[in-house]
């Protein structure tokens, strides 16, 4: 076995098949407030890892901010969306629970 790093950049996509993964990985990075994705879901789980800034997160029916420092976890095929707040930079690590990407968008 051996192990191969791979850099990856600040607002990079990687799905897991390409590096013999389980899970696909998102990188954003966005400064200053901005409409993330819109409405949608996936056939498994998202989780977002929140590394600095804050984003409004509707999952479902509900809304909340998640802020630097915190993690999300949207269930699978629950509709979700973001926007990214005021207020700096936002960071996070999205973890997609599967080896491709998958979306299924709603509007």
């Amino acid at each position: 076995m051996s192990i191969h790093p791979r850099d990856v950049g600040r607002d990079e996509n990687i799905e897991g098949y390409l590096l013999g993964s389980p899970v696909s990985i998102i990188r954003e990075y966005v400064t200053g407030p901005a409409r993330g994705p819109r409405l949608h879901r996936h056939p498994y789980v998202e989780t977002f890892v929140i590394h600095q800034g804050r984003a409004l997160f509707t999952v479902a029916d509900e809304q909340v901010v998640g802020v630097g420092g915190q993690i999300l976890v949207v269930p699978a095929l629950v509709s979700h969306r973001f926007d990214v707040l005021d207020g700096g930079t936002y960071e996070a690590t999205h973890i997609h629970a599967n080896d491709r990407f998958v979306t299924e968008w709603l509007e």
